[in-house]
């Protein structure tokens, strides 16, 4: 026995020293300036750009591992990765297939125009391409990945910082994940999701609340997927949402059902819609006054609207946003409305406004407008004409009166003066 423990000591000292042989040998490979090139021009054909890398190597410890530092693709702006690491399964590698068991991250920096930019490179590169046959190849994923200070800047220069992980189950899919932003926008927010039979609970702790709920994927007609969900949200700071921007602030309740059908997963966002049924208490909406609105005709811009109520309902499509059924109450005024909100974040809408005063209520029709940053409300043409008729016909009376029979006056007069 002594005997047997001996020689196995002895190979496994053997084997130890050649597995080091071969790393520094292939250290010594990849570090060279012929192989980081040809990396260089095989990567940048395949994804349509320039790429520069710092420099390759195996690492053995913690965990054998290859390593690229200092990776930049030269979009414009550029895309940066400060280290990428991927650890294989060693025993896959013995039976001849490639698997990935970690994939680590640090330090990248993603701007959105970057992103966009090596998309679109990459879908010129493949219409150029004659079509090939669909590979019943599984893609290559890691089992877990690490993303660690990771930031990413929006089409603003707006950063937000990152650290993330995931892993996947047997089948490819989702066990469990988890992120924290730890600076920039809604810095704080952190969030979490794990597998169970038939569904994904999802719970994300933003601006004083959370989000909770659960998500399912099914199989959907024609070889689609279809992702669908029900959530809850429940005192969250409206402003947290929007940061750094504040339109409204206030404790926002909610139930929102979601559903996408792709086929492709980056198609997800493109094909999501939701229905959000929501209110918000002690609601102040920036940026607009409702009462100098009414007081004064025409355009209103700057203050504050505080709001007794605020709820309605919240459809989405893509990037583009349906404000309905909206009813505000503040004070002596009531509102209701619809507002659409575009990709480009332009506000487009009407708002109708009931005045309480000592002749009774009068009805102020507005017209929203601008954009979700600087909004603006002004009277429709309707009213506009009304006030200056009020005016004239009963001096003093007040432009809310005028408001009022002007938009008994634009009902008549749709088809001279338009909406």
């Amino acid at each position: 026995m002594a005997k047997f423990l001996k020689w196995a000591a002895i190979a496994a000292g053997v084997f130890l020293l050649v597995l080091v042989a071969v790393a520094v040998a292939l250290q010594s490979w990849l570090r060279t300036d012929d192989f980081r090139t040809r990396v260089e021009r095989e990567a940048g054909n395949a994804l349509g750009v320039p790429m520069k890398l710092g420099k390759l190597s195996i690492d053995l410890w913690p965990l054998p591992a290859v390593a690229a530092d200092d990776v930049q693709l030269q979009t414009r702006p550029a895309l940066t990765l400060g280290r990428i690491e991927a650890r294989p399964v060693w025993a896959g590698l013995l039976a001849g297939r490639l698997e990935i068991s970690t994939l680590i991250v640090r330090k990248a920096v993603l701007p959105q125009a970057a992103i966009a930019a090596l998309t679109a490179g990459m879908q010129k590169r493949s219409a150029g391409k004659k079509p090939t046959p669909k590979s019943d190849a599984p893609l290559l994923l890691p089992k877990r990945a690490l993303f660690d200070d990771i930031t990413w800047i929006d089409e603003k220069g707006q950063r937000l910082t990152a650290d993330a992980e995931a892993k996947l189950g047997g089948d490819g899919l989702l066990d469990e994940a988890s992120f924290k932003i730890v600076a920039g926008r809604f810095a704080g927010t952190q969030g979490k999701v794990h597998r169970e039979s038939d569904h994904w609970p999802v719970r994300v702790d933003i601006g004083g609340g959370r989000i909770a709920g659960k998500v399912q994927l099914q199989p959907g007609k024609a070889g689609a997927q279809v992702l669908s969900g029900q959530l809850t949200t429940e005192n969250v700071e409206v402003s947290a949402l929007t940061a750094p921007s504040k339109p409204l602030t206030g404790k926002l309740q909610a139930s929102t059902t979601l559903r996408s059908e792709f086929r492709e997963a980056g198609d997800v966002v493109d094909q999501l819609a939701t229905q959000t049924r929501f209110s918000v208490r002690d609601a102040l909406v920036q940026g607009i006054d409702l009462k100098k609105a009414v007081e004064t005709v025409g355009l209103n811009r700057g203050g504050s609207t505080r709001l007794d109520t605020l709820a309605g309902n919240v459809n989405t499509q893509g990037k583009t946003v349906h404000v309905t059924n909206l009813v505000a109450t503040s004070g002596t005024l009531a509102a209701t409305g619809n507002v659409t909100i575009l990709p480009s974040k332009a506000l487009n809408g009407r708002v109708n406004v009931d005045v309480s005063t000592n002749r009774g209520a009068l009805g102020v029709p507005l017209v929203v407008g601008g954009t979700l940053d600087d909004p603006s409300v002004t009277l429709t043409r309707g009213a506009m004409v009304g006030a200056a008729v009020g005016t004239l016909l009963a001096p003093g009376a007040g432009t809310a009166a005028g408001a009022s029979t002007g938009d008994r006056i634009g009902n008549s007069l749709k088809g001279l003066f338009g909406r």
